[in-house]
């Protein structure tokens, strides 16, 4: 059984990995909390033969205090025992606070506020969203292992909650497959820009002294009301699937200017795309991308209109680039991801112990 939303990756991620695990013939249950999917996400689901159940738990990022949350340790637990679950694979640490099933746990940290303001804001988690440290603390504890998508943001994770002597870091993958198409002098960006954390306005400002097109593709509006709009960069809002991947294989510049990221899959997907890439300088894109993108600083608009400058006017410095971030991203597979996953939840089934023994296993 595996937790999941509809607002950002998380869905992609879960999708994703239920179809190479069902491929494996294990059968999955995805398990929804917060907005519900619209009908396109609940058709994505019934085309691959995906069940999915939808509750109405809210999102721990979403939730005023953690008296919001008291119902979802009982209600995951229900779906559990009611679908006769084997394993829980829960993609926010918080949703294992409290939770009692007998049942291996792996929850997975994609991002959180703790280190999301640490990154953004330099500082400290404010008084009144500390209940959400400690939640993901009970929830870190309570699993059997601890996924995070990359080494940076595990080390990004123990630097705020503290050792994680179950971390396994899995990096994310893409399930798209490129396809050949000719190269357009267009920069192309994508993310939640609602979000101050992808830092869009940065790149927008940037935007106004580039002579290619800028399309800054991606929600403007995010479910907790917070709203971002562009003064210089095309932005065309949330766009589906098929025509973000069109995007991605015109695009000969990817962009990417984010000041807290824990993998960054539409990076990847542009490089696997053969875009050249320029990326803030933060732990996560060094981590994965050093050696085959230029690097500028996160809050610079000057020095992000100037590497997309030097790559706009020097062809064979981006072709170069790009086929160098293309050769990196097949480093990346979906196949590698579900054999991770699977070590995983193997690990966490070695490591569970039953209620009705003794063992202590570590």
């Amino acid at each position: 059984m595996i937790t999941l939303d509809a607002v950002g990756g998380v869905w992609r991620y879960a999708m994703d990995l239920a179809i190479g695990l069902e491929s494996e013939s294990i059968r999955t249950l995805l398990v929804g909390a917060g907005p519900e999917p619209d009908q396109k996400r609940r058709a994505e689901c019934a085309r691959a033969g995906i069940e999915l159940a939808w509750t109405d738990a809210p999102l721990d990022w979403l939730a005023a205090d953690a008296a919001a949350l008291d119902r979802v340790p009982a209600t995951l637990e229900r779906i559990a025992r009611e679908w006769q679950a084997d394993l829980l694979h829960l993609n926010l640490p918080s949703q294992a606070a409290g939770l009692r099933a007998d049942l291996p746990v792996v929850v997975a940290s994609h991002s959180c506020v703790a280190t999301w303001w640490a990154a953004v804001r330099g500082s400290e988690l404010p008084s009144a969203w500390r209940w959400q440290h400690r939640l993901n603390r009970a929830g870190f504890a309570r699993a059997e292992v601890v996924l995070a998508p990359s080494r940076s943001h595990g080390a990004a994770l123990e630097c705020a909650y503290g050792p994680l002597r179950r971390l396994a870091v899995v990096h994310n993958a893409t399930a798209v497959t490129p396809l050949p198409s000719g190269k357009n002098e267009m920069v192309l960006s994508a993310g939640r820009w609602w979000d101050e954390g992808k830092n869009g306005r940065v790149l927008d400002e940037a935007s106004a002294a580039i002579a290619w097109p800028v399309v800054m593709a991606g929600a403007l509006e995010g479910p907790n009301g917070e709203r971002i709009a562009f003064r210089h960069a095309h932005a065309p809002g949330e766009l589906p699937s098929s025509e973000m991947q069109a995007l991605m294989r015109k695009a000969a510049i990817f962009a990417a200017p984010s000041r807290y990221e824990p993998f960054g899959l539409a990076v990847l997907e542009a490089a696997a795309n053969g875009a050249a890439l320029v990326l803030a300088d933060i732990p996560t894109f060094r981590e994965i991308w050093n050696g085959v993108a230029l690097f500028v600083r996160p809050d610079d608009p000057n020095a992000y209109a100037e590497a997309i400058r030097q790559l706009a006017g020097d062809p064979p410095l981006r072709w170069n680039l790009a086929e160098e971030a293309r050769c990196r991203s097949r480093c990346f597979t979906a196949h590698g991801q579900l054999n991770g996953i699977l070590q995983a939840y193997g690990t966490a089934m070695l490591r569970h112990v039953p209620a009705d023994t003794g063992d202590h296993r570590s």
